[in-house]
């Protein structure tokens, strides 16, 4: 059996991994899920968002499935404090994912042939960068009326996300890796992360390389997403691609993800926690279950994870037992049971 820290989260944080779990038991895999606390409901409990027994017991299992956090947000960041002081970050997930080690965000896009229209084809995998760039939350005022704030990039990182972004598409047999930048503007920042990622990518054949700037990688999302199979982006960019992409394929509900480190992974859907919609049943736990497949692929279970997904396809395929977001009226447990059902199924 599996122990997988399980991270409930806030807003519909609990109703989306209740959902996960029973889609994951339908699927064949036991799992002993061990629930530890971040966000609102450990800052009620223990009066910190991010509680260093957390971080210790995800690092002792070195998995976990985390619903979306919203502390930080409101406080102007998050400091996580132990034996080796205190460590001040932007936000509860940039906390997380820098205390554990997790460097790269994978986030795969499909789209489904009932659902996204002319983007049902979309296929396209964003690897996110996730320890730099301007979310390092360094900023000041240097005079009133006047803010700045730090965008650093280093060799050193660029190189790690080129060398698992050229290891992650050959091992999925994808041939090209688009670097995404605006290094026409940012002369040596993104200049530097460009010229990094080219390098490494061009030195791994048969892997092609391929550049886009940021604003016509948006566009050429838009209007070819063909011609894109992994796009490597520094942490900003990333995170706006992403959403774009979610949106392109049907919904953020859609979208699934992963936080990887060299020792640690975190799994998490790409939206946010929806307090507005929290206990109402209208929460859209797909992203979640798919991002529960991701985890249960990175613990050696693939034909569970290939069942999940199949499940999933099935589900939309049918036009039934689809939550608001996607066009219909079902709720949360309805197409949680549907899920379940395929996955025991198929």
């Amino acid at each position: 059996m599996h122990e997988v820290a399980l991270i409930p989260g806030d807003g519909i944080g609990p109703e989306i991994v209740e959902a996960a779990q029973r889609v994951v038991e339908a699927a064949g895999v036991a799992i002993r899920w061990r629930e530890v606390q971040a966000g609102e409901a450990a800052r009620a409990r223990t009066g910190e968002p991010l509680p260093a027994s957390t971080l210790a017991l995800i690092r002792r299992l070195g998995v976990a499935l985390k619903a979306p956090l919203v502390a930080g947000r409101r406080t102007g960041g998050v400091t996580v404090a132990d034996e080796n002081g205190s460590r001040r970050y932007p936000s509860i997930n940039s906390a997380l994912r820098r205390e554990l080690g997790l460097f790269v965000n994978v986030r795969p896009v499909r789209g489904f042939a009932s659902l996204s229209g002319r983007y049902a084809a979309i296929d396209v995998i964003i690897l996110r960068e996730i320890t730099e760039d301007i979310y390092i939350g360094e900023e000041r005022e240097p005079a009133p009326g006047c803010a700045e704030a730090i965008k650093r990039i280093t060799r050193e990182a660029s190189e790690r996300l080129a060398r698992f972004a050229c290891q992650y598409a050959i091992e999925r047999g994808r041939r090209r890796i688009t670097a995404v930048h605006k290094a026409n503007v940012l002369h040596l920042t993104d200049g530097l992360f460009l010229e990094t990622v080219r390098r490494v990518v061009e030195s791994r054949p048969p892997l092609a390389f391929s550049e886009e700037a940021i604003d016509a990688a948006c566009y050429l999302l838009v209007k070819e997403p063909g011609r894109f199979e992994i796009l490597a982006c520094p942490n900003q960019y990333g995170d706006i691609l992403s959403d774009l992409a979610a949106g392109l394929a049907g919904s953020l509900g859609l979208a699934p993800g992963a936080n990887l480190g060299a020792e640690v992974a975190v799994f998490e859907p790409v939206h946010g926690a929806a307090p507005d919609i929290a206990g109402r049943g209208l929460a859209n736990p797909v992203a979640m279950v798919l991002s529960a497949a991701m985890l249960l692929e990175h613990l050696g279970e693939q034909p569970a994870a290939a069942r999940i997904r199949r499940a999933v396809g099935a589900v939309i395929a049918s036009g039934r037992h689809l939550t608001p977001d996607l066009g219909g009226s079902a709720t949360t447990g309805e197409l949680t049971a549907a899920l379940c059902a395929a996955a025991q199924a198929l």
